[in-house]
């Protein structure tokens, strides 16, 4: 019972983190943060990153091999996110007739999705306008 309720209080710790932090994170920057908390093993921000993955509190951008806190409740919308490659900056957007349009693509080529997250690079506003 112990280690579930330990388990709970570092998912609480690294989502907290994550929460405060302006762009995803990899688990070894994760790590490195959060050894004054007491962390000091991968395999617990694993877990960690894991059990807020699966609660559906924190998405994995994959091309960065990142974490970010999600946004809002999606509602079965479908995650995009907007990553600059100049500056980092991670935005994450809702769309539903975007969803829809994945939705109608699936059941008209009978591709059953399981985890529909957009990932496009780019230059965020801020970036472009410095140019």
């Amino acid at each position: 019972m112990e280690k579930i309720h330990k388990d709970f209080n570092n998912s609480e710790i690294v989502f907290e983190y994550l929460k405060n932090k302006a762009n995803p994170l990899t688990a070894y920057e994760l790590l490195n943060g959060l050894r004054s908390k007491g962390m000091i093993a991968p395999t617990t921000i694993y877990r960690a990153l894991e059990k807020l993955t699966n609660s559906g509190r924190i998405h994995k951008i994959e091309s960065l091999n990142a974490w970010t806190v999600c946004c809002e409740n999606h509602n079965k919308k479908t995650a995009i996110f907007e990553i600059c490659d100049d500056c980092g900056n991670v935005t994450e957007h809702l769309d539903s007739s975007f969803t829809e349009s994945i939705k109608k693509l699936s059941k008209r080529t009978g591709f059953l999705p399981n985890k529909p997250i957009f990932e496009i690079h780019g230059q965020c506003a801020n970036c472009t306008s410095s140019i």
